[in-house]
C-alpha cells in the first residue's frame, strides 16, 4: 500500500524553504499550506493567484475568507487550516514555533495530526530535527544551507546606517520614536509592525521597494518570512515584552530576524543601533553560523476534547501530554474566556449538552485581536454565545451596528491600530456563515471598513515618518549633532548645551519656542528626546512609589500628577501634568484608566502606570464614597438588608423613588441603625449629600452615561431653580427633589416631610409660619412645593354668618385619598373611637389638650416660636 510521503525541510533563513513548498504545493492537483501570519499568507496568496488564478486559489485566515466554489490550493494561517478538506499535498511554514509557549500547540497539533494524501512538508529551522525524529516516525529530512553569507557588522548610530537598513524594535512605541529620529535625520522610512493589515503594509513595504525611502523600522514580524530587499538589519533593543514578561531575546529569535538582511545570492549584515548593547561573541557566532541548541520539547494542548460537558471540556483542556518531548504551554486565550465563562451561572444554564458546550467552545475561540486587559472579550463571547444557544444566530441589528463604527478614519496612529484590530475581531465574527445571517454582505462590509482604515493609516504613517523636503535639508547638518550634551532638571525643563528647550510636563514632552534656525531647533529636540530615553523609566518608577496625594482627578475626568523627583523637594516644585482619562466602567463606582498617549511610554510602562493609577482611583472613591461600602459590609450579615445595599451601590448612595409602600417598618428601622435612609422621596446615605462626595456622585454618574458633568449648586441652597443643562434623571439622582416649579435638597425635604407627616398623621394641623424660609421658597410657591411633596393647603379665611370667634388659620393636611395610606396606627372597626380620645369632629382644630400631642413635637415647633 502507498504510504504518503513525510518531508522536513529545515535550514536557516534564505535558503528558500518556502519557495520550494510552494511549488511542491502547485505541482500538486491539490494542496494546503499554513503560515504562522497572516501577513504572510496573503503575501503567497497573490504569487499562488498569478500561478494558477483567482478561480482556483483560496485564502483562509481568521478574518478573511476567499473560497471559489473551484478552489483546489489553500493559503491559510496555521491556525485556519481546513483538516477537514482532503489534499494531495499539506505543508506548514516555520514548524519550529511548535516550542512557543503561546501558540505552539496549534503548530505540533498539525505536526501531529495534519497530512496530505500524497505529500506534506513541514519548513523550519534545524533546531527542531531531534523532536521531528522521536514524534513522526519515518520522516524524510532535507537540509538546505543559506544561500548567501550573513555577517556581524557591529553598532552602528542611526545616522550612520548605510541605505536598504531594516531597523528593528519590539514595542510600537520604540517603532514611533525611532522612526522619527530616522524622519529627521535621513528623510523618513516606512514602518512595518504585526498589527498592520496586509494592505497597509504592503503600501509601507511598497515606499521601501520603490527606493522613495531607504529605511525600515520594524517589530520581529519580519521575521517571520516576509521577503524584502534590506541589506542590514539593526537591532534597536535585545528585550521584548512577549506578552506575559520582558526577556531577553534568544539567540534562535535574533537569528530569525538578522536572516532577513541579504536576499537570493546577496550577501547581507547585521548589528545594533541606538542604546542597544552590542551583541556578545557567543550570539554572533551563533547567528553566523546557524548554530542553536536543539528543542527539548513542543508545547502541546489536548485536541480530541470532551464536549459531554463543560467540566469534561475543561478537564480534556487539561489532559497532561501523552509521550516525552510535549509540555503543555501557557493557557491560551480560548482556555482562559472558557475558564472565566464557566463560573456564570447563566452560561451553566445554557451549556447543556454536546452541542451547546461545542458551540460556548467555538464562542470562547474569537480571537482577542484588541487585548484590552480588561473582561471586555469574555463578555463578547458570553453574548455571542448567549445570542446563538437562545436565537440560533447573531442579531442582524448587533453586528450592523458594531461593524458601522469602525470604517471611521480619523484619529492618531494609534487610534486607527486599535479600530484595525476591531475590525479584525468583528471580521472573523462575520466570516462564520453559521453564525451570521448575511455573512457575505458583512464579510464585504468588514472588508471595506478595513479597507478605509488601512488607508488612512496608510496616510498617517507616511505623513509623520516621510519628509522629502527635510530628508534634503538634513543630509547638510553636522553630524556632531550627535554629540549634543542634553539633561533633565529636577524642575522637568529639559535643557540642551546649557540652553532650556522646552519641559517634561507628565510624560509628554513640550518643546520651548525658541529663536534658533530650523535646522539648529531639529537638532536640540533630537538631543533633548535622547535625554527623555533615561528620564521617562525615572518617572514611571516614581509615579509608582508615589503617595496618593501627589494624584488629582480634574472636573474633565483627566487624572492629574504631580511629579516630585526626591524626598527634599523643595515646596511648590513640580506641575500638575495630566497623564490619564476616566473611561466608563462596568459600574459608575468602577471607572477604567487610560494612559494618555505619548510617544515615550511602551506598553509595558503604559500597563504599570495603569495599575496605579488604578488603584489610586479605587481609593479615592473609597475615600469620598466610603459610606456605600460601609453599609454594603453591615448589611451583608442580614438578608433583608442585602437589596436595599447593592441598589445604593448600584445609584452611588442615593436611590430615588418612595419606599413607604415597599420598606416595612420594621426593616427602615434596621436601615437607620446602619445610616441607611428609607425616606418618602428615596433611599438613601445621608454622607453622600456633602459637597465633596456629591461633585464625584455627579462627575461618576455623568462618566458612567459618557456626558459631560454638569454644574452643581453651591453649598448651603435648599431650593434651586432646575437648571436647564441638567439631563434628565441628574436631579433626582444628586438628591434634588422636583417640587413645583423648584428642586428641594432632598435631606432638608425628608426631614420637613417627616415632622409635617407627625403633626398630620390625625388630622390637618395649623401651617407653621416659618415652613417657607425653612424650604427657602418664597411664599407664593409654597403650596406648589407642598402639593409635590404629598401635602395640601386648606386656605383659612372668616367664619360663616352666625358663627364667632377668630377667623380660620391655614391649615396643612394629607391629600383626602391618601388618609388611609398614610394611617400609622392598626386598622379599627368603623365607628370604633380608641379608649381615652374622642372623635376628630368632636372639638375645633388646635382646641386640642396639650397633654394628646408628643412632648417632644409640641417642644419641636415652640422653638421656632410658632404654635399648631
Amino acid at each position: 500500500m502507498f504510504q504518503p510521503r513525510v518531508r522536513a525541510v529545515l535550514g536557516p533563513t534564505n535558503t528558500g524553504k518556502t519557495h520550494l513548498a510552494i511549488e511542491r504545493l502547485l505541482a500538486h492537483a491539490s494542496g494546503i499550506i499554513g503560515f504562522p501570519l497572516r501577513l504572510l499568507a496573503r503575501e503567497n496568496y497573490d504569487r499562488m493567484v498569478v500561478a494558477k488564478g483567482e478561480r482556483h486559489v483560496a485564502l483562509i485566515t481568521g478574518e478573511e475568507k476567499i473560497i471559489p466554489p473551484e478552489a483546489k490550493w489553500f493559503a491559510c494561517t496555521v491556525e485556519a487550516m481546513p483538516l477537514d478538506r482532503r489534499a494531495e499535498f499539506v505543508a506548514v511554514d516555520e514548524i519550529q514555533l511548535c516550542a512557543d509557549p503561546d501558540r505552539g500547540h496549534v503548530f505540533t497539533d498539525r505536526l501531529l495530526n495534519a497530512r496530505g494524501m500524497v505529500e506534506t512538508m513541514f519548513m523550519g529551522a534545524e533546531t527542531i530535527r531531534p523532536l521531528l525524529t522521536r514524534l513522526v516516525p519515518g520522516i524524510e529530512f532535507d537540509t538546505r544551507t543559506r544561500m548567501s553569507q550573513l555577517t556581524y557588522a557591529g553598532p552602528a548610530k542611526l545616522t550612520r546606517l548605510p541605505p536598504r537598513s531594516a531597523v528593528v524594535a519590539f514595542s510600537a512605541a520604540e517603532v514611533y520614536a525611532i522612526a522619527e529620529a530616522i524622519r529627521r535625520r535621513r528623510g523618513g522610512c516606512a514602518v512595518v509592525m504585526g498589527r498592520l493589515s496586509p494592505r497597509t503594509r504592503n503600501a509601507q513595504v511598497a515606499l521601501y521597494q520603490n527606493r522613495e525611502v531607504d529605511f525600515l523600522v520594524a517589530t520581529d514580524a519580519i521575521g517571520m518570512g516576509l521577503n524584502m530587499d534590506v541589506d542590514h538589519v539593526a537591532f534597536a533593543a535585545l528585550q521584548k515584552f512577549d506578552g506575559h514578561r520582558v526577556r531577553a531575546l534568544e539567540a534562535q529569535e535574533a537569528a530569525q530576524i538578522a536572516g532577513r538582511a541579504g536576499r537570493g545570492m546577496r550577501d547581507g549584515s547585521f548589528g545594533v543601533t541606538g542604546d542597544c548593547p552590542p551583541l556578545d561573541d557567543e550570539m554572533v557566532g551563533k547567528i553566523e553560523g546557524h548554530a542553536f541548541e536543539p528543542l527539548s520539547q513542543l508545547a502541546w494542548r489536548n485536541s480530541e476534547l470532551d464536549f459531554a460537558s463543560l467540566d469534561a471540556l475543561l478537564g480534556s483542556l487539561a489532559l497532561p501530554p501523552p509521550q516525552p518531548g510535549l509540555a503543555r504551554g501557557n493557557d491560551a486565550t480560548d482556555h482562559i474566556t472558557l475558564e472565566a465563562l464557566s463560573r456564570d451561572p447563566e452560561v451553566q444554564r445554557l451549556a447543556e449538552g454536546r452541542t451547546r458546550v461545542r458551540l460556548l467552545w467555538e464562542a470562547c475561540q474569537v480571537p482577542d485581536f484588541r487585548k484590552l486587559a480588561d473582561d471586555s472579550h469574555t463578555k463578547l463571547a458570553a453574548r455571542i454565545f448567549t445570542h446563538l444557544a437562545t436565537d440560533g444566530a447573531l442579531p442582524k441589528e448587533w453586528v450592523t451596528q458594531s461593524i458601522a463604527g469602525l470604517g471611521r478614519i480619523d484619529g492618531d496612529l494609534d487610534t486607527l491600530m486599535a479600530r484595525l484590530a476591531s475590525i479584525r475581531v468583528w471580521s472573523y465574527i462575520a466570516a462564520r456563515a453559521d453564525w451570521v445571517a448575511d455573512a457575505a454582505e458583512f464579510q464585504a462590509e468588514a472588508r471595506r471598513a478595513e479597507d478605509a482604515v488601512s488607508d488612512a493609516l496608510h496616510e498617517s504613517l507616511t505623513a509623520r515618518f516621510v519628509d522629502r523636503r527635510a530628508a534634503h535639508l538634513m543630509r547638510r547638518l553636522d553630524d556632531t549633532a550627535e554629540e549634543l550634551l542634553s539633561a533633565v532638571t529636577r524642575r522637568g525643563e529639559v535643557v540642551v548645551e546649557g540652553h532650556n528647550v522646552g519641559k517634561v510636563l507628565g510624560f509628554a514632552f513640550e518643546p520651548e519656542a525658541g529663536s534658533e534656525d530650523e535646522e539648529q531647533r531639529k537638532l536640540v529636540l533630537r538631543a533633548a528626546r535622547r535625554a527623555l530615553t533615561s528620564e521617562i523609566p525615572r518617572r514611571v518608577a516614581a509615579l509608582e512609589q508615589a503617595k496618593d496625594e501627589a494624584f488629582a482627578l480634574t472636573p474633565a475626568n483627566r487624572i492629574t500628577w504631580t511629579y516630585h523627583p526626591g524626598f527634599n523637594t523643595p515646596a511648590g516644585l513640580g506641575d500638575a501634568a495630566e497623564i490619564a482619562r476616566l473611561r466608563p466602567g462596568p459600574e459608575a463606582s468602577r471607572p477604567q484608566i487610560e494612559v494618555l498617549p505619548t510617544e515615550f511610554l511602551d506598553g509595558a510602562q503604559r500597563e504599570r502606570i495603569r495599575t496605579r493609577l488604578a488603584a489610586w482611583i479605587e481609593s479615592h472613591i473609597g475615600r469620598e464614597l466610603g459610606a456605600i461600602a460601609k453599609v454594603e459590609a453591615k448589611a451583608a450579615e442580614e438578608g433583608a438588608l442585602r437589596g436595599p445595599a447593592y441598589q445604593l451601590r448600584e445609584s452611588l448612595g442615593l436611590a430615588p423613588g418612595a419606599t413607604e409602600r415597599v420598606v416595612t417598618p420594621e426593616l427602615r428601622q434596621k436601615l437607620k441603625a446602619i445610616g441607611v435612609r428609607a425616606g418618602r422621596y428615596a433611599l438613601y446615605l445621608p454622607e453622600v449629600m456633602k459637597p465633596k462626595a456629591m461633585a464625584l456622585r455627579a462627575q461618576l454618574w455623568a462618566l458612567l452615561r459618557n456626558i459631560e458633568t454638569p454644574s452643581l449648586p453651591g453649598g448651603g441652597l435648599v431650593a434651586i431653580q432646575p437648571p436647564a443643562d441638567w439631563p434628565p434623571g441628574f436631579a433626582e439622582a444628586m438628591g434634588w427633589l422636583p417640587a413645583g416649579g423648584v428642586l428641594l435638597r432632598l435631606d432638608v425635604a425628608e426631614r420637613i416631610a417627616a415632622e409635617i407627616g407627625f403633626l398630620t398623621r390625625r388630622a390637618p394641623a395649623m401651617l407653621p409660619g416659618d415652613l417657607a424660609s425653612r424650604l427657602g421658597l418664597k411664599a407664593d410657591a409654597l403650596p406648589a412645593a407642598l402639593e409635590a411633596m404629598g401635602f395640601r393647603l386648606m386656605p383659612g379665611g372668616e367664619l360663616p354668618e352666625g358663627h364667632h370667634g377668630p377667623p380660620t388659620p391655614t391649615r396643612i393636611g394629607l391629600p383626602r385619598n391618601e388618609g388611609q395610606h398614610h394611617h400609622r396606627g392598626p386598622r379599627r372597626p368603623q365607628g370604633e373611637r380608641p379608649q381615652g380620645d374622642r372623635a376628630q369632629g368632636d372639638r375645633p382644630q388646635g382646641d386640642r389638650p396639650q397633654g394628646e400631642r408628643p412632648r417632644g413635637e409640641r417642644r419641636d415647633w415652640q422653638r421656632r416660636g410658632q404654635r399648631p
